[in-house]
This record gives structure tokens, sequence and C-alpha cells, in this order.
């Protein structure tokens, strides 16, 4: 299960060069029900999500390099790159995503909750913007077909 708030940017946080950093690629198998490849670094999953948009199943699943790069070659729509800083918050982990290619300058910063009463509770800090949490516009799925 997969609890998530989403939300695009005021303003990127002080410092974000001194945090954790991994370069991410991601690609679309099917965007009903989501089936996705990711290269993080190193490592390569394949994933299935349900639809939603808190709150979705989520199932991972490692693949090979080898499985990977059979995969990507088919992929519908574009690759994503994107880096994703990790940054401590409020007993929290914001994953910043700072999009790459023809969809920069898009910034997304996700937060992972335990329960959606967690979620709802949740006060981002003063460098988040808008809560885009339940707008489809910004699922990664959509944003490989635009």
């Amino acid at each position: 299960m997969e609890i998530e708030r989403k939300y695009l940017l005021k303003q990127l946080p002080e410092h974000l060069e001194t945090y954790p950093h991994r370069h991410l690629e991601q690609g679309y198998l099917c965007t009903a029900p989501v089936v996705r490849i990711r290269k993080d670094d190193d490592r390569y999953e394949l994933t299935y999500k349900s639809g939603g948009m808190m709150v979705r199943e989520e199932y991972n699943l490692l693949l090979t390099r080898e499985a990977y790069e059979h995969l990507k070659t088919k992929i519908d729509g574009r690759l994503i790159t994107k880096n994703r800083y990790m940054i401590p918050y409020d007993g929290y982990t914001i994953e910043l995503d700072i999009f790459e290619n023809d969809l920069a300058p898009l910034v997304l910063a996700e937060v992972e909750f335990e329960t959606e009463e967690a979620a709802n509770q949740f006060t981002p800090p003063q460098w988040f913007g808008k809560d885009v949490t339940f707008s489809g516009a910004y699922h990664n799925s959509v944003l490989s077909r635009i």
C-alpha cells in the first residue's frame, strides 16, 4: 500500500546539494493499471500500481539490468529522467524530484505515510507550494504521455 501526498514547490530548499540524491529513469508499459519499469542508480524494478490518488496498492519486483533494458524498448511515451533528493522533515522523508529533459523545469515533492490519518494531518514546510495530491495530471504515468 502506498499512501502519498504530492506538492509543487514555491522554491527549492536551502542547501539542496547537501542532501543524498539518486538519478532515476522510468518508463511505463501500461498506464491503466500502471505498470512501470525504473532504474534507480544500479537498482532495477518493475512496479504495478492500482488506480487512486493518495492511496494506491503498489507491488515491486526486482529486475536484472538486462531485463530492464529489454523492457525499456517496449515503453509507451517518454522515458522520464529525474534526480531525487531525500530530505528529512519532521519524522518524514521528502522525496524531491527535479525532472530533466523535456519535463524540465518541473519539480515535485512527495511524502509517504504509514496511514491516511497521518497523511491528512501533515503540515508541509513553507517552501512547498500547491498540494497536487488529487490531481492526476502530476502522476508520472500521465507525465510520460504528454
